[in-house]
């Protein structure tokens, strides 16, 4: 299915879900351009995720598919598989990480992954991080201060049905506090490089070849918890995290560690999602409770980066935002009930 959407030429397409919009994702898949992820926000056990996609006759967006899932999920990536080559899965976290197949009838719970195996009470997943190079990698972070490395095998087929299964890779104490935030980086071949952000106000680098010991990337000079950090996408020095409460998102260079070297702060309230540019090492989107993206160019670094070089406002409080990986011309964001996709 090719979108021809250029000859329509809308800049914006608008969904409006039946409840709050929080977590949500691109697909990658070659064959699903224009669909979307989205996890609902409703403060109770009963919540949904709804699988988008825009039609092309109508040019307007219809679900495909809504599901229940406990809690709100906090995070929902699907598979990085740019290629269509593994099942279509789909992954969401909150009390656990799950991963779903999704079919174009039904989409169907794959596989629970489990780390508390002794215990009765589960600690919340805050986030998880699916590795690009090796799709049978995934990592977690959780509020008991651990970072969970999870394997994936994507089994025989038997009769028509590829069975999903997980299992611990590597479990390790990643923070003194919770763990906000996990994410892989593309240094190193992409797949034995993670860093992660918690409630120390920390960032922290880690290598799977090398569990023993991290490195402190950056920490928060009045100790304020980080929530976010994003790699980016063509180069793997630089990064971005954010201060929970904080207006301004901070790029680090890990070859220069605990000095930042820009700092992008004209947003008015606390910033809550960035997105790097998938096809650009100096573009960078962020969106915050001030109804604004921002989509800033910091190839001047380390010379300061003034002002944001295209803005948009939304109607409300901008809960998440994703650039989407395989079409570089479109951001999503999402605010109160609503998704919109901006061609940028």
């Amino acid at each position: 299915m090719t979108m021809s959407l250029h000859g329509k030429r809308k800049e914006i397409y608008k969904y409006e879900a039946p409840w709050t919009v929080y977590a949500m994702n691109w697909s990658v898949r070659p064959d699903k351009r224009f669909r979307l992820a989205l996890g609902s926000f409703v403060e109770e056990y009963n919540n949904k995720v709804q699988l988008v996609g825009l039609e092309e006759e109508s040019s307007e967006f219809v679900c495909r598919n809504t599901f229940d899932h406990p809690y709100p999920t906090t995070k929902i990536m699907w598979i990085p598989d740019t290629k269509g080559v593994y099942p279509d899965l789909l992954a969401t976290s909150g009390d656990y990480l799950r991963i779903w197949r999704v079919s174009d009838t039904e989409t169907r719970l794959e596989c629970l992954l489990n780390n508390n195996k002794n215990s009765d009470f589960c600690a919340p997943l805050t986030s998880f991080d699916w590795n690009e190079v090796d799709p049978n990698l995934l990592g977690t972070s959780s509020i008991d201060t651990t970072c969970t490395i999870w394997g994936l095998e994507t089994g025989q087929v038997l009769g028509r049905v590829n069975l999903v299964s997980g299992h611990v890779k590597t479990q390790l104490i990643a923070h003194d506090k919770e763990v906000y935030d996990i994410a892989f980086s593309r240094a190193g071949g992409g797949r034995d490089m993670f860093a992660s952000v918690g409630a120390d106000g920390s960032v922290r680098m880690f290598d799977l070849r090398h569990l023993e010991h991290s490195t402190i990337i950056y920490e928060d000079p009045q100790h304020h918890p980080l929530l976010r950090l994003c790699w980016n996408k063509q180069d793997p020095n630089y990064l971005a995290t954010m201060a929970m409460d904080g207006m301004e998102v901070v790029i680090l260079d890990v070859r220069v560690p605990c000095t930042p070297v820009a700092r992008l702060n004209n947003h008015r309230a606390c910033v809550n999602g960035i997105a790097w540019a998938p096809h650009s090492s100096c573009h960078i989107c962020t969106a915050a409770d001030d109804h604004q993206a921002l989509i800033w160019d910091i190839q001047q670094m380390p010379r300061a980066i003034e002002d944001p070089i295209l803005a948009y406002t939304a109607e409300g409080e901008i809960n998440n935002v994703q650039w989407a990986s395989t079409q570089p011309d479109w951001i999503a964001i999402c605010y109160n009930n609503c998704l919109e996709i901006l061609r940028v």
